[in-house]
């Protein structure tokens, strides 16, 4: 690959979310496949306020000084490629276009490109170079959203790390019980997020529960949704065949996986354009399928794009908790086909997600803009 220095455009960087874990790879990965010099990142300094319609929003002082900043940093570095790693950032690389004439892309997760956006961050997509979209679900809703052709748009999708070894002893942190079978959900218990469907298994786990009494239902994860989660396990009678563990730590997290039998997450892809709610890709099925563990997901979605059904799991009809319940019984009562369906899904992480597939995918775009 010849000569190329990109700059990257970033949010700010102290939370740290599936995200900013997206843009931590491909910085590294335009490291290695540049140099460490070629590469200029530059982040937002400041978080996001609270509004009083409850919407997060960054003061007009912080974007100004950033949009200051990226001006002044284009024109003393001379990047071949500017690269917004989030659409917020979209109309600050269509100004460095327009003042430098330099080419500039996006990067398109999910739900903050599947609904309405502003007009400065509508036009600014659309005369993006090129769009880097994390699952082919959001490439189409930027096709049928947006007009924005596929010749574009780019796939790009996460990659997951290798498998953490559990250190830690799951009984010791989690309070669950020998000998009991678990069936895993991971994912925050936020009101904002209940597309993810914890309600729903939930309502699932009733008849899981009278069909197969050894079973229980691990929930990680915490959020301001927790307790009426929990409410609504107490109303539904299902004692302690439901536990929430909360948050836990890498290590726990790894022996969760380690121990569950099945992971299931039968999110809800819902694309109103003024409240999208959805799974942008789905990484935690990925971390399941990379521990060996059949996985329930939904038919509609990104996740969808990965998870063949009957291959690597099931998929099912989010919206339907006797569904979801009949699947998550015949993947304990089937324990042998629970198992090659693991198998299956472990192959897969490993051909398609790894890092140096990244890697790949990414150097083919630049070969492209080269």
């Amino acid at each position: 690959m010849g000569k190329m220095k990109v700059l990257v455009l970033a949010p700010p960087v102290e939370n740290f979310g599936g995200i900013q874990r997206y843009i931590a790879t491909l910085v590294r990965a335009l490291q290695d496949l540049l140099t460490e010099q070629d590469v200029c990142v530059l982040a937002i300094r400041g978080q996001p306020q609270l509004r009083w319609d409850g919407q997060e929003r960054l003061r007009l002082g912080v974007k100004s000084r950033f949009v200051a900043r990226a001006l002044q940093e284009a024109e003393r570095w001379r990047p071949n490629l500017v690269i917004c790693s989030h659409v917020g950032l979209a109309p600050t690389g269509w100004l460095l276009r327009v003042s430098s004439r330099r080419p500039y892309w996006v990067v398109a997760y999910g739900i903050e490109v599947w609904g309405a956006l502003s007009l400065w961050k509508r036009l600014a997509i659309v005369r993006a170079d090129r769009l880097l979209a994390i699952s082919d679900f959001t490439r189409q809703q930027l096709f049928e959203r947006y007009r924005i052709s596929p010749e574009r748009t780019f796939l790009l999708p996460p990659m997951l790390a290798n498998q953490r070894t559990p250190q830690a002893d799951l009984r010791a942190a989690v309070p669950v019980e020998n000998g009991r079978r678990i069936v895993l959900t991971v994912g925050r218990l936020a009101a904002s997020e209940r597309y993810k469907g914890h309600d729903v298994m939930l309502r699932a786990w009733v008849r899981v529960r009278e069909k197969m009494p050894k079973a229980v239902y691990l929930i990680v994860g915490d959020g301001d949704d927790r307790l009426r989660l929990q409410a609504l396990a107490l109303e539904l009678g299902l004692g302690e065949s439901v536990c929430f563990a909360g948050a836990v730590s890498e290590d726990v997290l790894a022996a969760c996986y380690k121990a569950c039998e099945v992971f299931a997450m039968p999110a809800r892809t819902v694309l109103d354009p003024r409240a999208p709610q959805g799974e942008g890709f789905g990484i935690v099925f990925l971390e399941a399928m990379t521990h060996g563990k059949p996985v329930i997901g939904p038919r509609f979605g990104a996740p969808s794009e990965f998870i063949r059904h009957g291959e690597h799991g099931l998929l099912v009809d989010p919206e339907d908790p006797a569904g979801v319940a009949q699947a998550v019984i015949d993947l304990l009562t089937l324990p042998e086909l629970a198992a090659r369906m693991g198998q299956a899904g472990k192959q897969k992480v490993t051909q398609d997600f790894s890092y140096n597939r990244f890697c790949e995918r990414l150097r083919q775009a630049l070969s492209e803009l080269t």
